[in-house]
């Protein structure tokens, strides 16, 4: 029975899950598919020549050709210093004989302007009361450092004024919480659409320095399309971010609130914490408003826990910070797929915006698949990356690359006026006097490219002289043009010949003047 084509993200949602150690019976439960499509596909990446965390970075279309073929803290910049080396401070007091003071003393010869004994004692005590510390709860002491981050929006929308209509426009705040240090991130974006909550998505990992294991989303339509208590199904844009960035969804459970808990108290805690403090205060952008929620949100994060005697920003620096996953090379960009057909002149046209992007030449009359964001295009073909463009949204408009154009293409857009002077002075001089008088005689250059070409085909079919007689003529008369210096050519003129005084012949039939007398 032949087997139905999985979507890519999917699959590397499966490669994900195997990295991580899950079972593949596991996996083919939590993405509801059979157990055999599961060993098909690990089979198929680890069989592969690239490693699995490479495969999984790759472009969906590079992806399904390889498997398929083809087939459909805090302010002071010290506290930053000092957290980069806190493993290192950690390890040296695993040592035999070795104190604080000592290990303070090695600390100022390596930066003189650092903390005093009395703050590094603090702030190294601090960190190891945050890495034994005693939680509240049961459940929380579960957690693992670096594996959770929940996501969820506020309840409360937010707003700014429109300075040029004066109305309220009216924003969404979007809240993460890492599950171990109940470390908070919270920002405002324009609505809850899978753009915007993406978005959000990357400037929390951004602002975290880092990637956690899982992200534990709501069941907004956004990050879930189906809700189900077993398997609900992904918004594939956010799945897209989830492979971008390495890491496994698991959205929490619908109608079960105590899933996401701990989002829920830090969504409370940020309409104490930093709606309160700014229900007064008159905003005229959103960038200024996510600046103020920013700062009201770090001096949350740095504020003791009633319930422990450090700060979460103490604590994600133990626990979080240490086990989240490196951020790849570039951030992530929501990018959408379009099948197109490589048109006669070299390019593919990318129909939301009417615009035209080239193609190497040799893929004209083939099929391809167009992968863009707000920024990139990308032009694929078998599975193989052809073209990349940056993305221009202005409609009728072309996007060229002259490496893509085949020679004869790339002759005709060389055109400049220097281009052809240049080939008329391999001609002639004066031919050369003919072809600049014409392109300073006024106008675009463009209404004399013709023209051009036009003079050129008669150098070709004229001899020299003749050329040379023709256009000094027309230097003369101060008409250089293509349909003069033709009708110059066409009327016989040859080398020395210049228009003048024609000398009748003295002929015995042929009567003068005196013959009227």
């Amino acid at each position: 029975m032949a087997y139905k084509t999985k979507d890519m993200s999917t699959i590397k949602q499966v490669i994900l899950r195997h990295l991580q150690g899950e079972s593949n019976r596991s996996i083919a439960k939590s993405l509801s598919m059979s157990k055999n499509t599961v060993n098909r596909y690990i089979s198929l990446a680890e069989a592969d020549s690239m490693p699995l965390r490479q495969l999984v970075e790759l472009e969906d279309e590079a992806l399904d050709f390889r498997f398929n073929g083809g087939s459909p803290a805090y302010t002071d910049e010290r506290f930053k210093d000092f957290l980069s080396r806190l493993p290192h401070f950690e390890e040296q007091m695993r040592r035999k004989h070795m104190t604080l003071q000592l290990l303070w003393e090695e600390y100022r010869l390596e930066v003189p302007d650092g903390y005093g004994i009395s703050q590094f004692r603090y702030h190294y005590r601090q960190n190891a009361v945050a890495l034994k510390g005693k939680v509240a709860t049961v459940l929380k002491d579960l957690h693992q450092g670096g594996d959770m981050l929940y996501l969820d929006f506020a309840g409360d929308p937010m707003g700014y004024v429109d300075r040029e209509t004066g109305e309220l426009v009216k924003v969404q705040v979007f809240v993460g919480v890492l599950a171990a240090s109940d470390y908070t991130f919270a920002m405002a974006v324009p609505s809850q659409r899978t753009e915007d909550f993406c978005y959000a998505v990357d400037c929390c990992l951004q602002a975290l320095g880092g990637v956690p294991r899982q992200l534990v989303p709501d069941n907004l339509k956004a990050a879930v399309i189906k809700a189900d208590r077993y398997n609900p199904t992904l918004n594939k844009a956010f799945e897209q971010l989830g492979n971008h960035y390495g890491c496994v969804i698991n959205p929490a459970r619908a109608l079960h609130p105590k899933d996401k808990a701990l989002v829920e108290d830090a969504v409370k805690l940020i309409y104490r914490r930093v709606y309160a403090p700014l229900r007064n205060r008159t905003f005229y952008d959103i960038d200024s408003l996510n600046a103020a929620i920013t700062e009201l949100v770090k001096a949350h994060n740095q504020k003791r826990m009633q319930t422990a005697d450090y700060s979460r920003q103490e604590r994600f620096a133990a626990v979080d910070k240490p086990n989240l996953q490196p951020l790849p090379a570039t951030r992530f960009e929501l990018s959408y797929s379009v099948q197109v057909k490589v048109a006669n002149n070299g390019c593919v046209q990318l129909g939301c915006d009417r615009h035209y992007y080239s193609v190497p030449y040799q893929y004209m009359g083939r099929n391809a698949t167009v992968r863009f964001s707000r920024s990139i295009v990308k032009v694929f073909i078998d599975g193989q990356c052809v073209a990349t463009h940056q993305r221009d949204t202005s409609r009728g408009g072309y996007t060229m690359l002259k490496e893509h154009l085949a020679s004869h293409c790339n002759a005709y857009r060389d055109r400049s006026p220097q281009y052809y002077i240049g080939r008329a002075g391999r001609v002639s001089t004066v031919f050369k006097r003919v072809m600049e008088v014409m392109f300073t005689a006024g106008g675009a250059p463009e209404r004399h490219y013709r023209s051009a070409d036009g003079l050129l085909a008669l150098a070709r079919s004229t001899d020299s002289s003749t050329l040379d007689a023709a256009c000094q003529t027309a230097l003369e008369r101060d008409r250089c043009n293509y349909n003069y210096l033709k009708s110059l050519i066409g009327a016989g003129m040859r080398a020395g010949a210049r228009t003048q005084d024609y000398d009748m012949p003295n002929h015995g039939n042929i009567r003068g003047a005196e013959h009227f007398k």
